[in-house]
């Protein structure tokens, strides 16, 4: 049984580390990072709509942003048409992905086994898989970030971009995509 004063010692050492979670919270890096994109997006009348974190964050934030648009492509129906358009353009992809082991270019069937994960699995995307449904959508897909300029893949096309914020500090796991949405007007009333 655990004496009264150990208890109380116990609960003291408990507040102490909630109190230096909650500072680590106010001057972490996911902090400043949030408060950046924060200024970034109202300056352009946006702020940044959650996309759970699942592995499949950056699909659901392009499914976001089509909806806002009248298309109804699934995440599902995303990562199929990611991974057939990947691989019917191998010369444009295969070069830029290499074996975190070996560090040799991947083989056709490493290539082959890493867009069937698309598909199948909650493999996260990136750059590459922004490149192909840029070309998929034949839309620009702007990426917001809090320390860097916003990257635009498919410049060659002239529609409105869809936006996505990107988050290297997001979640314990690291990176994360959220997509936007045009400020609310109460929000708007309030400044």
């Amino acid at each position: 049984m655990i004496s009264k004063d150990k208890k109380a010692a116990l609960e003291k050492e408990r507040e102490e580390r909630i109190a230096e979670a909650e500072i680590e919270n106010l001057t972490g890096a996911r902090h400043v990072e949030s408060e950046k994109l924060a200024q970034i997006l109202a300056a352009r009348q946006l702020e940044i709509k959650q996309i759970p974190s699942d592995g499949h964050c950056m699909y659901r934030a392009i499914e976001d942003q089509l909806k806002e648009q009248d298309c109804s492509l699934t995440v599902a129906v995303l990562r199929s048409q990611t991974a057939d358009y990947m691989q019917s353009h191998v010369e444009d992809f295969l070069p830029f992905l290499t074996n975190p082991n070996s560090g040799e270019m991947y083989t056709p069937e490493e290539f082959g086994k890493y867009c069937d994960d698309i598909v199948n699995t909650a493999a996260w995307g990136g750059q590459l898989e922004l490149r192909a449904l840029s070309h998929i959508l034949r839309s620009p897909i702007e990426i917001i970030q809090a320390d860097s300029p916003p990257i635009v893949v498919g410049e060659e096309y002239s529609k409105k971009p869809l936006i996505l914020v990107y988050m290297r500090h997001a979640y314990g796991l690291g990176e994360h995509y959220n997509s936007v949405t045009e400020l609310s007007a109460a929000t708007e009333n309030c400044s």
